[in-house]
């Protein structure tokens, strides 16, 4: 078996071969459905998970595999193509993930027997920091919005929602104004899995939602479209989407002479490195984010080490009385 090449993964789907048909049918449209059902996957998540299924089953089609043929040979030539492609080791782990869960999920529904990726390996990644703004930077972005604008308003308040609650993009375009509770400082936030969370929301970017909603109450906008908090006022109204928010981003980095690749996630990392960096417990940044494990709250940890050390010789024991010596 050849490795998977790169011009296979792409084969248009008028392409594909009938066999292909026949796996999307009968293998491919229940597993989506499991995730969906079962897992609650959001949209975006589902589709991301299709995508690299796809390539899998590309593989297998040109390689005149069965699915349930599958074996940790078949895995580990579909594993080296990737490699051979050029994916970074990230999205190679990601790929391979998702296999052990498709080939789990022929497993528990009795369409095989065994589990061919249980000994499947993916390639080690090293921790990624992700990038973050100070808060001069945030300011400095934030100042970069023009209010003469009839948009200028919203995005003000847009951005500071993002960094004032930590939100994912998808969050702040699916925010609806039936989730705010601005009296009590308290928005509801629908996240992945539709779990829903209870996240304060600062008393500036109140401020900047009310300004907004001043405008917002002189656009003409279509019933569906009323809930929804952040409305497109171009080419049709209807609300916000994400990459409209990731190119409005983009556009003030470059006005705020900030050089950093930052995108509207930059913003939720930005939201949590300030809380830990001004003393809010991990649990409560876990909370206020919406991850499932604490683990994934812990890559915000990375606080700068001289000031690590300043708050160590400020607070351990053995370094109080040195201090207080020092004071006389």
């Amino acid at each position: 078996m050849s490795p998977i090449k790169e011009q296979n993964i792409d084969i248009l789907q008028s392409q594909r071969s009938a066999r292909w048909q026949r796996w999307q049918h009968d293998l491919v449209r229940p597993y989506r459905i499991h995730l969906q059902l079962e897992r609650g996957l959001s949209p975006n998540t589902l589709d991301a998970y299709m995508r690299d299924l796809d390539k899998l089953i590309s593989f297998l089609d040109i390689e005149g595999i069965e699915p349930l043929q599958m074996t940790i040979d078949t895995l580990h030539t579909f594993a080296a193509g990737l490699y051979d492609i050029g994916l970074d080791a990230r999205s190679q782990s990601r790929i391979l993930s998702g296999v052990r869960a498709f080939c789990r999920f022929l497993l528990l529904t009795g369409r095989t027997d065994s589990d061919p990726s249980e000994l499947l390996v993916s390639p080690k990644i090293g921790v990624r920091l992700p990038e973050v703004l100070s808060v001069e930077e945030i300011d400095a972005l934030i100042a970069a919005i023009r209010l003469d604008t009839r948009e200028g308003q919203r995005n003000r308040a847009m951005i500071e929602v993002l960094y004032s609650c930590g939100l994912r993009v998808s969050e702040l375009c699916n925010l609806k104004i039936s989730d705010l509770y601005l009296e009590e400082g308290f928005i509801k936030v629908k996240g992945k899995g539709s779990k829903e969370r209870l996240v304060p929301i600062s008393p500036r970017a109140i401020k900047e939602l009310r300004l907004y909603f001043f405008d917002r109450n002189q656009w003409q906008i279509p019933p569906e479209y009323q809930d929804f908090v952040f409305i497109t006022v171009k080419r049709g109204t209807r609300n916000i989407g994400r990459i409209m928010v990731f190119h409005l981003i983009k556009e003030l980095a470059v006005k705020a002479g900030i050089h950093k690749n930052i995108s509207p996630h930059t913003l939720r990392h930005s939201f949590a490195t300030h809380l830990l960096e001004g003393g809010a417990n991990l649990r409560a940044i876990q909370a206020m984010l919406g991850h499932e494990s604490i683990a994934t709250t812990e890559i915000y940890t990375h606080i700068d080490r001289s000031r690590l050390r300043e708050e160590i010789l400020l607070h351990h024991p053995r370094n109080m009385h040195r201090v207080d010596q020092g004071r006389h």
